[in-house]
């Protein structure tokens, strides 16, 4: 990866909790476009990871570079300003407004106006909310209350409001947990097309290792809070380490096979 090429630049980033060490000296990069996935046990230390990244805590050392610029310890909002998208496990949207007006929050708070929510919001960025909608496929949704959507909608609907900002770098807490197997699919398939087309890089933490290793381009693995593995689907599906600490002997994800078994 060229350092012109680089998005975002990670260096020694560590983090304790008195004498636990949640993060232990984590370097890696990502590249415009590209699709990593960070994935570990519980307790591995992608949640810290991810918030150092995302400015929610401050690392005890190491430096964080997005786009050229040391975005260490600065926060959440700053980040977000900085065009860093994130989506969460469990989605936060508002029930009481419509899909739409969910969309427009945030593109009214990037644009830096001022706002009453109830009485601007819907005359505010309609275009350009329903541009977002109908980049998820939520077009025939937009005025309906966020409250009736499906689990599965409501998804598609976060990842609307985490390209509102519009993002170089999108960070992904567990995309799919508690999809459907055909939404987890679409979901993923959905958000890999998003981001090679406009060039954003998505950072994404997984349990289900049907989408990481579907999805991703490369793989990164955590374990107490180290980085022990580093590369390629394959290249991690075949490390030794991996499949002892983590995968296990029977749980390593051969796509021909599942392909083949639900046929």
């Amino acid at each position: 990866m060229t350092k012109a090429s680089t998005l975002l630049a990670v260096e020694g980033l560590t983090k304790s909790y008195g004498g636990v060490h949640a993060v232990r000296g984590v370097s890696f990069s990502l590249a415009a476009g590209e699709i990593l996935a960070l994935i570990g046990p519980n307790g591995a230390g992608k949640s810290t990871c991810f918030n150092m990244l995302n400015g929610q805590i401050a690392p005890d050392s190491g430096t964080i570079h997005l786009l050229g610029r040391n975005t260490t310890g600065k926060t959440p909002r700053a980040i977000w300003r900085l065009g860093v998208g994130r989506t969460f496990q469990i989605t936060a949207t508002l029930a009481s407004m419509t899909v739409r007006e969910n969309v427009q929050v945030p593109l009214v708070s990037y644009n830096a106006q001022l706002f009453n929510m109830w009485d601007s919001t819907p005359k505010f960025a309609r275009e350009d909310a329903d541009r977002l909608l109908d980049l998820v496929g939520m077009s025939g949704y937009a005025d309906r209350p966020c409250g009736e959507l499906a689990y599965g909608d409501l998804k598609r609907l976060e990842l609307a409001i985490a390209l509102a900002n519009q993002p170089k770098l999108l960070l992904m807490d567990e995309p799919t947990a508690g999809m459907a197997p055909r939404e987890r699919v679409e979901l993923m398939r959905l958000t890999a097309r998003i981001a090679r087309e406009k060039s954003i890089g998505v950072l994404f933490t997984e349990h289900d290792m049907d989408v990481v290793f579907e999805h991703a381009d490369r793989i990164l693995v955590l374990n107490r809070g180290s980085l022990i593995a580093e590369g390629s689907p394959d290249e991690v599906r075949k490390n030794p380490q991996v499949r002892a600490i983590y995968l296990g002997e029977g749980l390593v994800y051969d796509a021909r096979h599942r392909e083949g078994a639900s046929a």
